[in-house]
């Protein structure tokens, strides 16, 4: 088990320096020595815990899976028929998740739009991770919710760019805000009216 015996906040110090370094630098140019200096310990520490760079890049992968599992899409509820409104859940349960893990969701992306940089053996499990995605988000939807006009796969896309983009805008604007202190009222306020305009969009 890694990190046993260690306190929680040298442990997320750890990760948290790796996640940004992995992040900012890909595997190839990620640098322990950076790692230590930013976590705050020994380099003989780091390889008591993880044999060499794979070990942790590869236990930074299981870790970061197991978040999202856990974290975002296990607290969607795929009980929702209405395709924006179960999205819409969705990306404030994603946004909580971010909130609570921002290095290691900038990390996720990285292997997730390269998965060839993935281990063989972690594939297995990011697969299995994309098909429960899919079936939590695109299931048991009510397409009589849709216009008799409207392609629903094509709008089932056109949504979830539209919400995806405004999540990623909505990161840039809060990079470096203080997220305790910080009225989230009116963001998603202007989310909420985002989502009305495609609802009179694609809906009847």
């Amino acid at each position: 088990m890694k990190f046993i015996n260690l306190d929680d906040n040298k442990r997320r110090n750890i990760l948290n320096a790796a996640f940004r370094e992995f992040a900012e630098k890909g595997f190839e140019q990620a640098s322990t020595n950076v790692i230590v200096k930013e976590a705050g310990i020994g380099k003989g520490m780091l390889f008591y815990y993880f044999k060499n760079k794979q070990g942790l890049y590869e236990y930074l992968i299981e870790y970061t899976l197991d978040v999202i599992m856990e974290d975002y899409l296990q607290r969607i509820d795929p009980g929702e028929r209405d395709f924006i409104e179960r999205f819409k859940h969705a990306a404030r349960v994603k946004m909580k998740a971010f909130l609570d893990h921002p290095d290691l969701f900038r990390f996720s992306g990285t292997f997730m739009l390269d998965q060839e940089s993935i281990p063989d053996r972690l594939k297995p499990r990011m697969e299995q991770l994309q098909e429960m995605g899919n079936k939590i988000m695109y299931e048991n939807i009510d397409y009589s919710l849709f216009r008799d006009d409207v392609d629903v796969e094509k709008a089932f896309r056109l949504i979830r760019w539209a919400i995806e983009g405004y999540q990623n805008e909505m990161k840039q604007r809060l990079y470096g805000a203080n997220f305790a202190t910080l009225d989230f009222d009116p963001y998603w306020k202007e989310f909420d009216e985002y989502l009305d305009v495609l609802r009179k969009s694609f809906y009847s």
